[in-house]
């Protein structure tokens, strides 16, 4: 049964359902473009004169924190393309086709490894694509046995190791396998689970499949498990995304990632097989947004923020209440202060005070590490006055509110005169209810939780000098 949650409020535990927080004037009024801010800067301000060598400088640098570890792999493979789908992919059928890429990601751990003090544990391990179960079960298990060899991973009870899995290429065998193999966090795609929109998505997937491998991973004793859904998607309505809900909730995951679709065909090809008419209106999609966290603070699920949703037992609230929580590529993440390193093709690292990415064309990328060097195309090396803004954008996107006391003392710096501009910006935000102040605290309301993202915008330096037609809407 779904853990029922008290309503106190708290900066970190807000109704954002009742009707004091849905205001839809507001709502649409500041539904414009912005970042997700998975990143400060954002992966638009990366630039191609960051080179591997500045990567593997960041890595050596990154020892004398003696920071713990966070590894992501990217598996590009799918065996058919979702049409909704923006990721790195490659669609194939053909297991073998991943031999000479395990065998380059191999050789980028070896290098990596190099500049790496290996001692230091691996707290966090996440398996990403495409579609990480596309490798076989002797596949995954090479791939654990190399990270293993180059890093040394961990059988600390606190890792936090998680592989993303499709239900349509997994079963209890796969499962199984993935346990003995020392992952104990699962998160499975799932979308919608209503035919009709399954159909126009090209990903025919009955709740069976889903129900059967929750109902293994919960025998099997896994921790944490979160679905992924999507709302915006072709032909969904209110009231249908209302029945996946009371489908999702009666699986009782620990974690939801409920995701805004954002059609963009222009940038992803597969997209464009979607017909624009069959999309949910603007109004029909602030309906099942409105009704998806009405259902699921009801069910008892913490609103991470953005969107995430949790338990009160997860520990991802558990990382929120205690201002630990962290915000990376990945989305929220429960272990702060890991240096993460992303290994693959697409992938980005974030290291000491470095961003760095590889190539996202697998040629381009196995063409480096065949020439024997780290395939970094592009990256970023932050300034003083990123790492603030960083910390600031943060903190607000984490914990819904900003001490600027605390951040004036933990930079040096008056953060009340250092971030006028940032203010100034916020007053009308702020006149609108979207903040509250409170001396030096910044708050985001209920409604403001909503639109993180706008607010967070004021804190971005760097916003003026890129397209903001790159970004999804905020809503």
């Amino acid at each position: 049964m779904p853990v029922h949650a008290t309503a106190a409020f708290s900066p970190t535990n807000t109704d954002v359902s009742g009707a004091n927080a849905w205001n839809e004037t507001l709502l649409r009024r500041y539904d414009k473009s912005g970042p997700r801010y998975t990143s400060y800067p954002t992966a638009l301000a990366f630039h191609e004169q960051f080179s591997a060598d500045d990567f593997t400088q960041a890595l050596a640098r990154s020892n004398e924190s003696h920071r713990p570890l966070s590894l992501y792999v990217h598996v590009p493979f799918c065996r058919k393309i979702c049409f909704y789908c923006a990721c790195n992919k490659i669609a194939t059928k053909n297991t073998a086709l991943a031999e000479p890429y395990l065998s380059r990601l191999d050789r980028e751990m070896v290098l990596t490894a190099r500049h790496l003090d290996t001692s230091r544990p691996v707290q966090q391990l996440h398996w990403g694509g495409g579609t990480p179960t596309f490798l076989t079960l002797a596949q995954m298990g090479d791939l654990i046995d190399r990270l293993d060899a180059r890093f040394g991973l961990s059988s600390s009870a606190d890792r936090d190791y998680a592989i993303e899995i499709d239900p349509r290429e997994a079963d209890v065998f796969t499962l199984r396998h993935l346990q003995s193999l020392g992952f104990n966090r699962l998160s499975l795609g799932v979308q919608d689970l209503n035919p009709q929109v399954q159909k126009a998505i090209n990903r025919v997937q009955p709740r069976v499949l889903t129900e059967t491998l929750m109902e293994e991973a919960h025998r099997l004793g896994f921790r944490s498990l979160n679905l992924d859904l999507i709302y915006g998607l072709p032909f969904q309505t209110e009231k249908s995304f209302a029945e996946t809900l009371s489908q999702v909730i009666e699986l009782n995951p620990a974690r939801l990632s409920v995701f805004n679709y954002a059609h963009m065909p222009t940038r992803f090809a597969p997209q464009r097989r979607i017909n624009e008419t069959d999309l949910p209106s603007a109004d029909e999609k602030l309906a099942i947004l409105h009704t998806t966290i009405e259902m699921l603070t009801n069910a008892g699920y913490v609103h991470i923020g953005m969107d995430h949703f949790a338990r009160p037992d997860d520990s991802l609230a558990i990382a929120q209440r205690n201002g630990t929580l962290q915000r990376n590529f990945q989305g929220y993440s429960s272990h702060a202060q890991c240096d993460l390193v992303g290994l693959g093709v697409s992938a980005i690292s974030r290291v000491d005070d470095v961003y760095a990415q590889n190539p996202t064309q697998l040629d381009q990328y196995e063409a480096a590490l065949d020439q024997g060097k780290l395939a970094t195309v592009k990256g970023l090396r932050l300034n003083k006055d990123d790492l603030i803004r960083r910390d600031v954008i943060e903190r607000l996107m984490c914990d819904m509110h900003i001490d600027l006391a605390a951040v004036g003392k933990r930079w040096h710096i008056d953060a009340n005169d250092y971030f006028s501009t940032a203010i100034e910006q916020l007053k009308t935000a702020e006149q609108d209810g979207l903040i509250t102040r409170h001396q030096q605290v910044i708050s985001a309301t209920p409604t403001g939780r909503l639109l993180i993202r706008h607010l967070a915008m004021a804190f971005d330096a760097r916003l003026a000098d890129q397209p903001t037609q790159r970004y999804s809407k905020i809503v």
